[in-house]
């Protein structure tokens, strides 16, 4: 079964060594990270705060269709997010574009997450939403208390400050990975081009 809800956002924590990211800033991984859960991976941070960090892996498909996991959007056939590997028997999303749901949360200029998930089921079906404009997620990426300044401090995450939008949406997972990092310039450039394998850079 899939269970459906939203995470309230916290305030910002303050980090001394890097950038502090926020909420709508994206998460690129370095070139080299091995852990399976986040290669080559951008996330989209969704709240950041002294609890802790939560956002959405918005380059890894999933094996599933929305249609096959949520009966009443079986009309829609489109692909579902790996959002991370915390509580992948949840079901999130977020959209671009103009706020069209109630209670949802703006966390970039134009990028909502959340809201009623009713409403959107009911815009959906009378085609005032576009389904090509939200992203639909199995489970979630989550940090503790001070895990996300640790990692950043190791240099393990990329702070980007670019929003997504509907033309985020259209690329590969590998193709937006490399694209953010492009248009970042200068040494970022650099790192899209790199291997996965540091052995044959």
């Amino acid at each position: 079964m899939i269970y459906i809800f939203s995470l309230m956002s916290e305030e910002p924590t303050e980090n001394k060594s890097h950038p502090n990211p926020i909420a709508g800033d994206l998460l690129i991984s370095e070139p080299f990270l091995q852990d399976q859960n986040f290669v080559r991976s951008v996330v989209l941070l969704c709240s950041h705060g002294e609890e802790g960090s939560f956002g959405f892996v918005i380059n890894k498909p999933s094996i599933l269709r929305l249609s096959e996991i949520v009966e009443d959007l079986d009309f829609i056939d489109k692909e579902v997010f790996v959002g991370g590997p915390v509580e992948q028997n949840t079901l999130h999303f977020v959209y671009v574009g103009e706020k069209c749901l109630d209670d949802s949360v703006e966390v970039g200029n134009g990028v909502w997450w959340g809201g009623s998930f009713d409403e959107l089921v009911e815009k959906l079906k009378l085609g005032l939403m576009d389904p090509h404009d939200v992203r639909f997620f199995i489970g979630y990426s989550g940090w503790g208390a001070g895990q996300l300044a640790d990692e950043m401090n190791e240099d393990t995450w990329i702070l980007c400050h670019e929003s997504i939008n509907k033309k985020s949406f259209s690329y590969t997972p590998e193709e937006l990975w490399k694209s953010l990092l492009q248009n970042m310039g200068g040494e970022f450039k650099l790192l899209a081009n790199y291997p996965l394998d540091p052995r044959l850079n």
